[in-house]
């Protein structure tokens, strides 16, 4: 349908509350809504002369035909739309998506151990305490129990560094016990090292009951140097809980939510506290749309209702949306304690919203530097590579093998230059026989194209705008052949070549032109940047292998077990310690494990512990 027969319908709709959803030419939902009047909201999306943003200009533009479903009432048209948003997750309603992903704190394990925060476990053989949702809270943890044991925070390495140098400005204002200096003993600064492990697990107010004990004792045993020590980590905790309180809620429980924009963008900002301190932070930015009502409207329930997010008690906003009351009886309803969903005009919840405003207008700066960097960046590499337009999205590969002929390779994507690791994939390699990089990327790009011309979702749907690979002239040819006749077939591909030192040194077609990099310094970091990711993911999947096989390995060592039921096992227990916790019962249940197979694999544990009950746990 036109965009004039889509407005002469909606005409026809009754002035009633209702959700409507709009599809495209497909049929596929491209976006869902809800109306008090169905009539007036569905109209003026197709009626000529009414002024929309970006986003919902697109959405029109996509627009091919809609229905609506009419209800009793506006309650009823706010939950019926976050089911069918929930259900259908609509291309043009709004991604809650903010950047954070799990949070760890890491403990590495070296004679001096450190903590620090880290976003991702790595294959390194440290300590690591989560998953958490809250990078923020992360940090501030990491940070409180690094000032209040005055753990060091520098690049030096202990005991190796030790007397090398003068103690940094941290020790000098307290922040740092000053190991370099060589006046702490490797037993005091692990001791302080599990004093923060153990206040980052069991919180400050666990910690502070030990210390007080720990101090009784050593004063009692006349040790009063160490009583001092431990008087000072108190006083440290109790002054960091003291500045915690700066930054309160009036109530114990509540999220402060506002929202700023700008010409192209919107982001929402939520401080959440509870016990009245302020915990997490999150925003979420949302490009192409300036529209700060309707993106409250939209935002507020889904935020609660899509993802099972807590609901506190007070729910503090800059502005109501116009569905306040039915929202705040639907959050009731889902907590199922009455919630408060109100606008704060003056006192301390009234600075907050404007600190949240100040937060979300900081973001939106952050963001707006950072967006024109990295448009400069496509924009330059598109000049670089003769291409007409900026690749928004790039898919680069890499292959990893290892000494017994195995390869595996690995995908990741940049989208809007940046990594979307939603989007990263990865291959075994099915046809190829030993090592050979050349025919292993041409198998893993035959791939990529056939999943794309078979209709698959996700990442497989997307048509890239660019092939980067990891390699010469060599690769570059492979997968133009192999490319060949697919539908990806004029996607342009380039290499990514390394100089002796095994950095980045440019880029190469499969005619062995090479683009030099070194006179671009934002495109070589961007990328070097994707050349490393690339190479961190297809090595992160091979060591995975490795240790999968090993694992695996270890069973097919018993008598009876085959590689078949050896991968059912690892597949069920994962670690070949709970195989061997595991009864004869539990072995039995796992799927396409039989009892003789069981019993021979808990006889094989169980009768090795019993012969060799020294290497059993007492």
């Amino acid at each position: 349908m036109t965009k004039h027969e889509l407005w002469e319908k909606a005409k026809m709709l009754p002035l009633l509350p209702g959700v409507y959803i709009i599809r495209d030419k497909t049929g596929t939902i491209i976006y869902v809504g809800k109306a008090k009047r169905l009539r007036t909201r569905v109209s003026q999306y197709f009626r000529e002369g009414v002024p929309h943003d970006a986003k919902v200009t697109k959405m029109i533009q996509n627009a091919f035909e809609f229905d609506v479903i009419v209800t009793q009432s506006e309650f009823e048209a706010l939950v019926l739309e976050c089911s069918q948003i929930k259900q259908h997750q609509p291309k043009y309603n709004i991604l809650l998506k903010d950047d954070k992903g799990y949070s760890y704190v890491k403990i590495t394990k070296e004679p001096y151990p450190r903590i620090t925060a880290a976003l991702q476990k790595d294959d390194d053989n440290a300590e690591y305490i989560g998953p958490f949702t809250s990078s923020f809270a992360v940090r501030e943890m990491v940070e409180t129990a690094c000032n209040v044991f005055r753990l060091p925070r520098c690049t030096k390495k202990f005991p190796q560094d030790i007397g090398k140098a003068r103690p940094c400005l941290n020790a000098h204002i307290g922040l740092c016990m000053a190991v370099c200096s060589g006046k702490i003993s490797q037993q005091d600064y692990n001791e302080c090292v599990q004093n923060a492990i153990h206040m980052i697990r069991r919180g400050q107010g666990e910690m502070l009951k030990i210390l007080r004990a720990r101090m009784e004792e050593a004063a009692e045993r006349l040790d009063f140097e160490r009583a001092a020590v431990i008087r000072d980590q108190i006083a440290a905790i109790e002054k960091v809980s003291r500045g915690q309180k700066v930054v309160r809620s009036e109530t114990e429980e509540q999220d402060v939510i506002a929202f700023a924009g700008t010409a192209s963008s919107v982001c929402a900002a939520i401080l959440r506290f509870r016990e009245g301190r302020l915990v997490d932070k999150r925003e979420f930015v949302f490009r192409d749309t300036q529209d700060i009502p309707a993106l409250r409207e939209e935002f507020l329930p889904r935020y609660y209702l899509e993802d099972n997010e807590f609901i506190p008690r007070t729910v503090a906003v800059d502005e109501f949306p116009s569905d306040s009351q039915e929202l705040e009886r639907l959050l009731s309803e889902t907590r199922g304690t009455k919630v408060r969903l109100y606008v704060p005009q003056r006192g301390d919840t009234a600075h907050l919203i404007e600190m949240a405003r100040t937060n979300a207008a900081e973001r939106l700066a952050r963001e707006s530097g950072r967006y024109a960097r990295e448009e400069k960046n496509l924009d330059e590499l598109a000049a670089l590579l003769g291409l007409n337009t900026p690749p928004a999205v790039i898919e680069s590969y890499d292959i990893s093998n290892w000494g017994d002929g195995t390869s595996v390779s690995g995908m990741v994507v940049f989208e809007n230059g940046k990594p979307k690791k939603s989007g990263y994939r990865r291959f075994k390699m099915k046809t190829v026989a030993g090592t050979d990089d050349y025919a292993s990327m041409a198998e893993t790009l035959m791939r990529r194209a056939g999943e794309y011309a078979s209709g698959a979702k996700g990442q497989f749907a997307v048509r890239p705008d660019l092939f980067l690979i990891d390699g010469g002239r060599g690769q570059v040819s492979v997968v133009k052949q192999a490319l060949k006749g697919s539908a990806l077939a004029d996607v342009p591909v380039f290499g990514m070549v390394k100089d002796d030192r095994h950095r980045t040194r440019g880029l190469i077609d499969a005619e062995g032109r090479e683009i030099a990099l070194a006179m671009h310094k934002g495109v070589f970091a961007f990328i070097t940047s994707i050349q490393d990711e690339t190479h961190r993911w297809a090595n992160d999947y091979r060591r995975r292998m490795q240790k999968s096989r090993a694992y695996s390995s270890t069973l097919q060592e018993i008598s009876g077990v085959g590689p078949a039921t050896s991968r059912a096992l690892m597949m069920h227990f994962k670690t070949v310690s709970a195989v061997k916790e595991a009864s004869e019962a539990e072995l039995c249940a796992v799927k396409g494990v039989n009892r003789t197979a069981a019993r021979a694999v808990y006889a094989h544990f169980h009768e090795s512990a019993a012969r060799h009950p020294e290497n059993t746990p007492g």
